[in-house]
Protein backbone atom coordinates (compact mmCIF):
# COMPACT_ATOMS: atom_id res chain seq x y z
CA UNK A 1 0.00 0.00 0.00
CA UNK A 2 2.91 2.17 0.87
CA UNK A 3 4.87 1.46 -2.38
CA UNK A 4 1.35 1.99 -4.24
CA UNK A 5 1.30 5.64 -2.58
CA UNK A 6 4.93 6.81 -3.64
CA UNK A 7 4.53 5.63 -6.65
CA UNK A 8 0.86 7.66 -7.02
CA UNK A 9 2.99 10.51 -5.52
CA UNK A 10 5.05 10.76 -8.50
CA UNK A 11 3.34 10.30 -11.17
CA UNK A 12 1.22 13.61 -9.67
CA UNK A 13 4.46 15.56 -9.70
CA UNK A 14 5.53 14.38 -12.97
CA UNK A 15 2.32 15.24 -14.67
CA UNK A 16 2.60 18.51 -12.55
CA UNK A 17 6.20 18.61 -13.70
CA UNK A 18 5.02 18.49 -17.91
CA UNK A 19 1.62 20.72 -17.40
CA UNK A 20 1.74 24.22 -19.24
CA UNK A 21 2.08 27.25 -17.41
CA UNK A 22 -1.90 28.20 -17.43
CA UNK A 23 -2.34 29.02 -14.12
CA UNK A 24 -0.72 32.84 -15.34
CA UNK A 25 -3.67 34.50 -17.64
CA UNK A 26 -3.44 37.26 -19.77
CA UNK A 27 -4.57 40.60 -18.16
CA UNK A 28 -7.89 42.11 -18.29
CA UNK A 29 -7.62 45.21 -20.86
CA UNK A 30 -9.01 47.67 -18.40
CA UNK A 31 -5.69 46.45 -15.84
CA UNK A 32 -3.09 46.86 -18.48
CA UNK A 33 -4.42 50.37 -19.56
CA UNK A 34 -4.45 51.38 -15.85
CA UNK A 35 -1.03 50.33 -15.37
CA UNK A 36 0.28 52.13 -18.61
CA UNK A 37 -1.70 55.35 -17.22
CA UNK A 38 -0.75 55.46 -14.23
CA UNK A 39 3.12 55.02 -14.82
CA UNK A 40 2.65 57.71 -18.03
CA UNK A 41 0.69 60.39 -16.12
CA UNK A 42 3.71 60.28 -13.32
CA UNK A 43 6.42 61.17 -16.16
CA UNK A 44 3.89 63.94 -17.73
CA UNK A 45 3.41 65.57 -14.38
CA UNK A 46 7.27 65.12 -13.11
CA UNK A 47 8.06 66.52 -16.83
CA UNK A 48 5.33 69.64 -17.81
CA UNK A 49 7.69 71.11 -19.88
CA UNK A 50 8.96 68.15 -22.28
CA UNK A 51 11.02 70.69 -23.96
CA UNK A 52 13.34 70.72 -20.65
CA UNK A 53 16.54 69.87 -20.34
CA UNK A 54 17.64 66.71 -18.93
CA UNK A 55 20.40 67.11 -16.28
CA UNK A 56 22.14 64.45 -14.17
CA UNK A 57 25.76 64.52 -14.37
CA UNK A 58 25.62 67.03 -16.76
CA UNK A 59 22.67 69.27 -18.68
CA UNK A 60 21.38 67.23 -22.22
CA UNK A 61 18.63 68.22 -24.74
CA UNK A 62 15.53 66.59 -24.13
CA UNK A 63 15.20 65.14 -27.70
CA UNK A 64 18.04 62.64 -26.92
CA UNK A 65 17.58 59.13 -27.45
CA UNK A 66 16.39 57.99 -23.98
CA UNK A 67 13.61 60.41 -24.42
CA UNK A 68 13.43 59.30 -27.82
CA UNK A 69 12.17 55.95 -26.90
CA UNK A 70 9.95 57.44 -24.08
CA UNK A 71 7.57 58.76 -26.91
CA UNK A 72 8.35 55.35 -29.09
CA UNK A 73 6.06 54.41 -25.81
CA UNK A 74 3.38 57.43 -25.81
CA UNK A 75 2.87 57.33 -29.54
CA UNK A 76 1.88 53.59 -28.52
CA UNK A 77 0.03 54.63 -26.01
CA UNK A 78 -2.05 57.39 -27.52
CA UNK A 79 -2.50 54.39 -30.72
CA UNK A 80 -4.20 52.46 -27.49
CA UNK A 81 -6.55 55.26 -26.14
CA UNK A 82 -6.33 58.10 -28.11
CA UNK A 83 -6.45 61.09 -25.37
CA UNK A 84 -5.48 64.65 -27.05
CA UNK A 85 -3.01 65.18 -24.18
CA UNK A 86 -0.88 62.38 -25.06
CA UNK A 87 -1.20 63.55 -29.03
CA UNK A 88 -0.46 67.73 -27.79
CA UNK A 89 2.83 66.13 -25.27
CA UNK A 90 4.42 65.04 -28.23
CA UNK A 91 3.94 67.88 -30.31
CA UNK A 92 4.59 70.23 -28.16
CA UNK A 93 8.19 67.82 -27.52
CA UNK A 94 8.72 67.95 -31.37
CA UNK A 95 7.99 72.29 -31.28
CA UNK A 96 10.66 72.59 -28.87
CA UNK A 97 13.44 71.03 -30.59
CA UNK A 98 12.37 72.65 -34.11
CA UNK A 99 11.61 68.84 -35.31
CA UNK A 100 15.58 68.92 -35.72
CA UNK A 101 18.19 66.38 -34.63
CA UNK A 102 20.61 66.26 -31.63
CA UNK A 103 23.42 67.59 -34.13
CA UNK A 104 22.02 68.47 -37.05
CA UNK A 105 21.14 66.76 -40.33
CA UNK A 106 24.66 65.68 -40.70
CA UNK A 107 24.21 63.87 -37.58
CA UNK A 108 24.96 60.24 -38.18
CA UNK A 109 24.48 58.82 -34.38
CA UNK A 110 21.59 56.58 -34.07
CA UNK A 111 20.78 57.54 -31.41
CA UNK A 112 20.30 60.75 -32.18
CA UNK A 113 18.26 59.90 -35.10
CA UNK A 114 15.61 58.13 -32.62
CA UNK A 115 13.87 61.39 -31.85
CA UNK A 116 12.57 60.63 -35.65
CA UNK A 117 10.29 57.89 -35.08
CA UNK A 118 8.24 60.36 -33.22
CA UNK A 119 8.61 63.20 -35.89
CA UNK A 120 7.50 60.91 -38.71
CA UNK A 121 5.02 59.14 -36.50
CA UNK A 122 3.35 62.42 -35.70
CA UNK A 123 3.73 64.22 -39.85
CA UNK A 124 1.82 61.24 -40.95
CA UNK A 125 -1.07 62.71 -38.55
CA UNK A 126 -0.64 65.90 -39.88
CA UNK A 127 1.52 66.11 -42.40
CA UNK A 128 3.39 69.64 -41.56
CA UNK A 129 6.61 69.59 -43.77
CA UNK A 130 8.76 70.76 -40.85
CA UNK A 131 8.19 68.19 -38.77
CA UNK A 132 9.38 65.76 -41.80
CA UNK A 133 12.77 68.21 -43.12
CA UNK A 134 15.61 67.28 -41.21
CA UNK A 135 15.26 63.81 -40.09
CA UNK A 136 14.39 62.49 -43.71
CA UNK A 137 17.80 64.91 -44.57
CA UNK A 138 19.70 63.43 -42.31
CA UNK A 139 18.68 59.77 -43.41
CA UNK A 140 19.40 60.77 -46.89
CA UNK A 141 22.56 61.93 -46.48
CA UNK A 142 23.31 58.83 -44.87
CA UNK A 143 21.83 56.69 -48.22
CA UNK A 144 23.81 58.78 -50.06
CA UNK A 145 26.85 57.88 -48.39
CA UNK A 146 28.83 54.81 -48.80
CA UNK A 147 29.71 54.65 -45.59
CA UNK A 148 28.20 51.10 -43.58
CA UNK A 149 29.99 50.47 -40.36
CA UNK A 150 27.81 53.18 -37.97
CA UNK A 151 25.96 50.67 -36.11
CA UNK A 152 28.63 49.36 -34.04
CA UNK A 153 26.53 48.79 -31.11
CA UNK A 154 23.27 46.90 -30.82
CA UNK A 155 21.51 49.35 -29.50
CA UNK A 156 21.73 51.78 -32.31
CA UNK A 157 19.32 49.02 -34.23
CA UNK A 158 16.39 49.95 -32.55
CA UNK A 159 17.30 53.53 -32.28
CA UNK A 160 17.76 54.02 -36.23
CA UNK A 161 15.62 51.25 -38.14
CA UNK A 162 12.25 51.85 -37.44
CA UNK A 163 13.38 55.44 -39.10
CA UNK A 164 14.32 53.86 -42.37
CA UNK A 165 11.81 51.85 -42.75
CA UNK A 166 9.19 54.50 -42.47
CA UNK A 167 10.83 57.02 -44.93
CA UNK A 168 11.04 53.65 -47.53
CA UNK A 169 7.26 53.08 -46.84
CA UNK A 170 6.02 56.70 -46.74
CA UNK A 171 8.42 57.54 -50.28
CA UNK A 172 8.02 54.20 -51.94
CA UNK A 173 11.69 54.36 -52.26
CA UNK A 174 13.69 51.24 -51.83
CA UNK A 175 16.91 53.08 -51.27
CA UNK A 176 16.28 53.53 -47.69
CA UNK A 177 15.44 49.64 -47.24
CA UNK A 178 18.79 48.93 -49.16
CA UNK A 179 20.86 51.21 -46.75
CA UNK A 180 18.89 49.85 -44.07
CA UNK A 181 20.14 46.48 -44.64
CA UNK A 182 23.90 46.84 -45.71
CA UNK A 183 24.12 48.96 -41.75
CA UNK A 184 22.21 46.06 -40.40
CA UNK A 185 24.02 43.51 -42.11
CA UNK A 186 27.63 44.99 -41.20
CA UNK A 187 26.85 45.18 -37.91
CA UNK A 188 25.71 41.51 -37.62
CA UNK A 189 28.22 39.69 -39.69
CA UNK A 190 31.61 42.54 -39.87
CA UNK A 191 31.61 44.73 -36.34
CA UNK A 192 33.93 42.66 -33.38
CA UNK A 193 35.65 40.55 -36.15
CA UNK A 194 32.80 38.76 -37.14
CA UNK A 195 29.79 40.00 -36.41
CA UNK A 196 27.78 40.93 -33.22
CA UNK A 197 25.41 38.19 -33.41
CA UNK A 198 25.93 34.70 -32.60
CA UNK A 199 23.63 32.21 -35.03
CA UNK A 200 24.47 29.86 -32.22
CA UNK A 201 22.71 31.26 -29.19
CA UNK A 202 20.69 33.23 -31.19
CA UNK A 203 21.44 36.37 -29.49
CA UNK A 204 23.91 39.47 -29.54
CA UNK A 205 26.88 40.78 -28.32
CA UNK A 206 26.47 44.10 -27.25
CA UNK A 207 29.29 45.75 -28.90
CA UNK A 208 33.33 44.56 -29.79
CA UNK A 209 34.27 44.78 -26.46
CA UNK A 210 31.77 41.68 -25.04
CA UNK A 211 32.69 39.09 -28.34
CA UNK A 212 34.77 36.38 -27.24
CA UNK A 213 37.05 35.37 -25.71
CA UNK A 214 34.77 38.09 -23.36
CA UNK A 215 33.04 35.97 -20.63
CA UNK A 216 30.97 36.50 -18.02
CA UNK A 217 31.74 35.57 -14.32
CA UNK A 218 30.33 32.01 -14.99
CA UNK A 219 32.13 31.65 -17.81
CA UNK A 220 29.73 31.92 -20.32
CA UNK A 221 29.15 34.90 -23.21
CA UNK A 222 27.64 38.27 -22.40
CA UNK A 223 24.15 38.88 -23.54
CA UNK A 224 23.10 41.83 -22.29
CA UNK A 225 19.30 41.66 -21.89
CA UNK A 226 18.32 45.25 -22.76
CA UNK A 227 20.60 45.35 -25.32
CA UNK A 228 18.96 41.83 -26.50
CA UNK A 229 15.65 43.94 -25.95
CA UNK A 230 16.17 46.67 -28.54
CA UNK A 231 17.34 44.14 -31.60
CA UNK A 232 14.02 42.45 -30.37
CA UNK A 233 12.24 45.96 -30.61
CA UNK A 234 13.92 46.94 -33.70
CA UNK A 235 12.85 43.65 -36.02
CA UNK A 236 8.76 44.03 -34.45
CA UNK A 237 8.93 48.30 -35.46
CA UNK A 238 10.55 47.49 -38.43
CA UNK A 239 8.20 44.28 -39.47
CA UNK A 240 5.17 46.73 -38.17
CA UNK A 241 6.16 49.42 -40.79
CA UNK A 242 7.30 47.50 -44.04
CA UNK A 243 5.21 46.15 -46.63
CA UNK A 244 5.09 42.80 -47.13
CA UNK A 245 7.35 42.60 -50.47
CA UNK A 246 9.90 45.45 -49.46
CA UNK A 247 13.12 44.13 -49.72
CA UNK A 248 15.36 41.76 -46.93
CA UNK A 249 11.53 41.96 -44.86
CA UNK A 250 12.31 38.08 -45.07
CA UNK A 251 15.67 38.66 -42.76
CA UNK A 252 14.34 40.50 -40.20
CA UNK A 253 11.50 38.20 -39.72
CA UNK A 254 14.02 35.38 -39.36
CA UNK A 255 15.69 37.72 -37.47
CA UNK A 256 13.36 37.93 -34.96
CA UNK A 257 11.79 34.51 -35.00
CA UNK A 258 15.75 33.07 -34.15
CA UNK A 259 15.45 35.65 -31.24
CA UNK A 260 12.26 34.22 -29.88
CA UNK A 261 13.23 30.65 -30.04
CA UNK A 262 16.02 31.89 -27.42
CA UNK A 263 14.16 33.79 -24.89
CA UNK A 264 11.65 31.18 -23.49
CA UNK A 265 14.26 29.05 -21.68
CA UNK A 266 16.45 31.86 -20.47
CA UNK A 267 12.72 33.46 -18.37
CA UNK A 268 13.07 33.65 -14.93
CA UNK A 269 10.87 31.76 -12.40
CA UNK A 270 9.27 35.35 -11.26
CA UNK A 271 8.73 36.20 -14.71
CA UNK A 272 11.69 38.70 -15.37
CA UNK A 273 14.65 38.24 -17.34
CA UNK A 274 18.12 38.36 -16.00
CA UNK A 275 20.02 41.62 -17.31
CA UNK A 276 23.13 38.89 -18.20
CA UNK A 277 21.08 36.29 -20.04
CA UNK A 278 23.34 33.55 -19.32
CA UNK A 279 24.82 34.66 -16.42
CA UNK A 280 21.90 34.73 -13.37
CA UNK A 281 24.59 35.05 -10.65
CA UNK A 282 26.10 38.77 -12.40
CA UNK A 283 23.48 41.24 -10.89
CA UNK A 284 20.52 38.64 -10.79
CA UNK A 285 17.24 40.23 -9.97
CA UNK A 286 14.54 41.42 -11.32
CA UNK A 287 14.85 44.22 -14.46
CA UNK A 288 12.27 45.92 -16.46
CA UNK A 289 13.24 47.12 -19.54
CA UNK A 290 15.04 43.97 -21.35
CA UNK A 291 11.61 42.27 -19.43
CA UNK A 292 9.39 45.03 -21.09
CA UNK A 293 11.35 44.53 -24.57
CA UNK A 294 11.12 40.94 -24.64
CA UNK A 295 7.56 41.06 -24.02
CA UNK A 296 6.30 43.65 -26.10
CA UNK A 297 8.06 41.39 -29.12
CA UNK A 298 6.38 38.02 -28.02
CA UNK A 299 3.66 40.04 -27.65
CA UNK A 300 3.52 41.61 -30.87
CA UNK A 301 3.95 38.09 -32.47
CA UNK A 302 0.98 36.54 -30.76
CA UNK A 303 -1.08 39.79 -32.46
CA UNK A 304 1.04 38.57 -35.96
CA UNK A 305 0.19 35.31 -35.76
CA UNK A 306 3.79 34.28 -36.28
CA UNK A 307 4.35 32.87 -32.54
CA UNK A 308 2.26 29.42 -30.80
CA UNK A 309 -0.09 30.81 -28.42
CA UNK A 310 0.04 28.18 -26.42
CA UNK A 311 3.72 28.76 -25.81
CA UNK A 312 4.05 32.47 -25.27
CA UNK A 313 0.98 33.12 -23.65
CA UNK A 314 1.76 32.02 -20.10
CA UNK A 315 5.78 33.77 -20.73
CA UNK A 316 3.91 36.97 -21.56
CA UNK A 317 1.22 36.72 -18.61
CA UNK A 318 4.00 35.93 -15.95
CA UNK A 319 6.36 38.70 -17.48
CA UNK A 320 3.27 41.03 -17.20
CA UNK A 321 1.88 40.08 -13.96
CA UNK A 322 5.51 41.05 -12.40
CA UNK A 323 5.92 43.69 -13.85
CA UNK A 324 2.64 45.74 -13.53
CA UNK A 325 2.61 44.41 -9.64
CA UNK A 326 5.97 44.94 -8.83
CA UNK A 327 7.54 47.58 -10.92
CA UNK A 328 4.46 50.13 -11.38
CA UNK A 329 5.01 51.95 -7.90
CA UNK A 330 1.47 53.74 -6.10
CA UNK A 331 2.90 57.08 -7.83
CA UNK A 332 3.40 55.87 -10.82
CA UNK A 333 7.50 55.77 -10.78
CA UNK A 334 9.03 52.38 -12.32
CA UNK A 335 11.28 50.30 -9.64
CA UNK A 336 13.41 47.38 -11.04
CA UNK A 337 15.07 49.84 -13.97
CA UNK A 338 18.70 49.62 -14.91
CA UNK A 339 20.26 52.71 -15.05
CA UNK A 340 21.74 53.86 -18.44
CA UNK A 341 25.01 52.08 -19.60
CA UNK A 342 26.07 49.03 -22.02
CA UNK A 343 26.29 45.52 -20.02
CA UNK A 344 25.07 43.71 -16.63
CA UNK A 345 27.05 45.74 -14.38
CA UNK A 346 26.08 49.39 -15.55
CA UNK A 347 22.96 51.43 -13.20
CA UNK A 348 23.82 48.43 -10.12
CA UNK A 349 22.87 47.58 -7.73
CA UNK A 350 18.66 47.88 -9.24
CA UNK A 351 16.04 47.53 -6.10
CA UNK A 352 12.89 48.23 -5.87
CA UNK A 353 13.58 52.06 -4.29
CA UNK A 354 16.40 52.55 -6.86
CA UNK A 355 15.63 54.87 -9.80
CA UNK A 356 17.94 55.12 -12.95
CA UNK A 357 20.27 58.38 -14.08
CA UNK A 358 17.19 58.69 -16.68
CA UNK A 359 13.33 57.69 -15.60
CA UNK A 360 12.10 58.09 -19.97
CA UNK A 361 13.13 55.29 -21.98
CA UNK A 362 12.25 52.68 -19.30
CA UNK A 363 8.78 53.60 -19.58
CA UNK A 364 9.22 53.72 -23.53
CA UNK A 365 9.87 50.30 -22.60
CA UNK A 366 6.75 49.43 -20.82
CA UNK A 367 4.32 51.26 -22.61
CA UNK A 368 5.45 49.33 -26.05
CA UNK A 369 4.93 46.38 -24.28
CA UNK A 370 1.39 46.96 -23.12
CA UNK A 371 0.35 48.67 -25.80
CA UNK A 372 0.91 45.18 -27.63
CA UNK A 373 -0.32 43.05 -24.17
CA UNK A 374 -3.49 45.35 -24.52
CA UNK A 375 -4.19 44.14 -28.19
CA UNK A 376 -4.32 40.45 -27.01
CA UNK A 377 -7.18 38.65 -27.13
Amino acid sequence: MLLKTSLHSLLCAALLLTLPATAQKLPKKKAVLKSMTRANDYFMRTWPDPGKEIVTNIARPSHIWTRGVYYEGLMALYQTDKQKRYYDYAVDWGTKHQWGIRKGITDRNADDHCAGQTYLDLYQIDPKPERLHDIKASIDLMVQSPKIDDWNWIDALQMAMPVYAKLGAMTKDTAYYEKMYRIYNYSKTQHGGHGLYNPEDKLWWRDKDFVPPYKEPNGEDCYWSRGNGWVVAAMVRVLDIMPKDAPHRAEYEQMYLNMMQALPPLQRADGYWNVSLHDPTHFGGKELSGTALFVYGMAWGLNHGLLDKQKYEPIIAKAWQAMATECVTPNGSLAYVQGTGKEPKDGQPVSVTSRPDFEDYGLGCFLLAGSEVYKLK
